[in-house]
């Protein structure tokens, strides 16, 4: 039977048959469910791209314009999909250029799998051409890694890179493969990973510990719940809405988190850390019991952690024993998936009510609409302002939108005024802060959820480190429709340079190019925005369009982000102006 006819299920727990190692690896990502998977060909990789060639009816291999590329595009994929997302390059630079990506998707826990091509395994340690020690340049940014010189072992480990990238608290698996493993055969039989010896990817929940913390929740005057991604990666979503209601506790998130519950909640607070909400960075210090969910109190949430929630007992839900008391000490840890601690804790709550503890939350909300908020979505002053734009894309996509955002003071604004209806629709560089991921992030994202309108959010600086990427939405007629917020300045930085470094403006300033004329020039419809009568008309031309568009919003230059709590403060130090 030819290639492109066989179904997945022939891969999948079926007699042996006698093949190439190169072949082994693309049956393996078919038994695995991989329908698309992004990457750069090279000489050390060029067998399997070979054997991709022949089942390009099964597997869609996007052709990114950069390997880091291949990396963000695979985390936008998993991110929107909750599937594992796999990125595939050559040895050397080729492998290199995936790190970037592997380290994004490690410290925000995102699934990939990651296949490097590597030189002949007799060559190694020989300093061949493109040799590089992938396996040890990746191992501190890696789930697990693994290299390959036999083709036999390549079904098992490809099993277990699976396994290991989606279960537990998910992260990026790099499998390292020499040429003469593509090359050599095998009786190739793949049976998926149920299981690896040592390795409990989710802790047995303590009852006893569920109940400590239903205790300290009914008792609470003032309960606050932070929840994070892990709410989402759990898909603990409807146990999470259930747990507040039932409660009546007001609700934080964290950046990752977001989305988790719509933002029209009346019992979603907004935004904790760094540029996040006035009212629940101040009550942190406040609340008398703080739940923790699926979070790993980061600095940019906590602050100076000596001065952080000292008044509060702490519970924490967490997968991860790692992240137990390792920034702050929880009174009780409630070890598991937090979708099933979450349903045991439901039952074991009382029906409560906490209007006063509501109304300091909204007394707070009122000053910081007035002082930052107002202006920044409805501004009085003549330049437009990245919220109002925020703003405008809410109304005209209605709040169905998936925000991929870059990093800097876009993201925030994107992060504070986005609104979301639906789960998985804030993709955004968290712990590592990666400036260049929303581009080909966009199009990972895209691809995994065609029907939905996908809009990438970036500031001019981080634009142009994946500007190539263009190309790759051009060939692929990917739908994406990207907003550059231009303020000629790495934005984040210059506001750190004026508020700390007495406005020397050391190295942010950006002499841009025409941005309309580079999309024209990959065939992407674009416009530019210089005024803010002609917003609203862009930004709906925007949403209706059935193809990928490009929209240059050219806003204030020195506009700040506030509020904003100092580097190294506390939470109550939180800045509005």
């Amino acid at each position: 039977m030819e290639a492109e006819t066989m179904t997945k299920a022939k891969y999948l727990d079926q007699p042996s048959e006698r093949i190439t190692g190169c072949e082994a690896i693309v049956r393996s990502l078919i038994a695995e469910g991989v329908d698309i998977l992004y990457g750069y060909p090279g000489g050390a990789i060029m067998p399997v791209y070979d054997e991709l060639y022949k089942y390009r009816n099964e597997i869609h291999h996007v052709l990114t314009r950069h390997e880091q590329g291949a990396a963000h595009a695979a985390q936008g994929f998993a991110r929107i999909s909750g599937r594992v997302g796999v990125a595939m390059a050559t040895s050397g630079p080729g492998a290199t250029n995936l790190i970037t990506g592997i380290a994004d998707a490690q410290i925000d826990s995102t699934p990939l799998v990651c296949i490097t091509g590597q030189v002949p395994s007799h060559l190694l340690g020989s300093d061949a051409f493109q040799e590089t020690d992938i396996v040890g340049i990746s191992t501190p940014v890696t789930k697990w890694n693994h290299q390959v010189t036999k083709a036999s072992e390549i079904p098992e480990v490809l099993a277990k890179a699976f396994y290991i990238a989606k279960s537990g608290r998910p992260g990026p698996v790099l499998i390292d493969i020499t040429k003469d493993a593509q090359f050599g055969e095998l009786d190739f039989k793949y049976e998926k990973c149920t299981g690896v010896r040592s390795y409990i990817p989710v802790p047995k929940i303590n009852t006893e510990s569920v109940k400590a913390a239903a205790e300290l929740i009914n008792a609470a005057k003032k309960p606050m719940i932070v929840w994070g991604q892990g709410v989402i990666l759990g898909e603990a979503e409807a146990e999470l809405k259930a747990v507040i209601e039932k409660a009546d506790i007001p609700a934080a998130w964290t950046i990752m988190g977001a989305s988790a519950l719509p933002t029209s909640h009346p019992l979603n607070i907004g935004m904790v850390g760094m540029h996040g909400n006035y009212a629940p960075n101040k009550l942190t210090n406040e609340c008398d019991v703080l739940i923790a969910i699926g979070m790993r109190f980061d600095d940019r949430v906590t602050g100076d952690l000596s001065t952080y929630a000292k008044q509060a007992k702490v519970i924490h839900f967490e997968i991860d024993p790692a992240e137990i008391n390792k920034n702050v000490y929880a009174d009780v840890a409630v070890l598991g998936n937090s979708k099933d601690s979450l349903a045991q804790l439901l039952p074991l709550l009382n029906e409560n009510s906490h209007d006063s503890w509501h109304q300091e939350f909204k007394d707070l909300y009122a000053i910081e609409f007035e002082k930052v908020i107002k202006n920044d979505i409805h501004p009085t002053k003549e330049g437009l302002t990245m919220g109002e734009v925020l703003n405008e894309i809410n109304i005209q996509s209605e709040g169905n939108a998936a925000i991929v955002s870059d990093v800097g003071q876009h993201q925030m604004i994107a992060c504070r005024y986005s609104k979301f209806n639906k789960t998985k629709s804030n993709i955004t560089s968290g712990g590592l802060g990666t400036m260049g991921f929303a581009l080909p992030a966009a199009i990972g994202a895209k691809m995994a959820a065609p029907n939905r309108e996908v809009v990438a959010i970036i500031g001019d600086g981080g634009y142009q480190m994946n500007i190539q990427e263009l190309g790759t939405i051009f060939q692929q007629k990917a739908a994406v429709k990207i907003v550059v917020l231009n303020n000629e300045f790495l934005g984040m930085v210059r506001q750190w340079q004026q508020l700390f470094f007495d406005k020397r403006y050391a190295s942010t300033e950006m002499t841009n190019p025409n941005f309309v004329a580079i999309a024209e020039g990959y065939y992407i419809k674009a416009r530019k925005v210089v005024k803010r009568e002609e917003l609203a008309e862009a930004v709906k031309e925007m949403i209706e369009s059935k193809e990928s568009y490009f929209l240059e919003v050219c806003v204030e230059k020195e506009d700040n982000v506030f509020p904003m709590i100092p580097s190294g403060a506390s939470v109550s130090d939180v800045r509005l102006s």
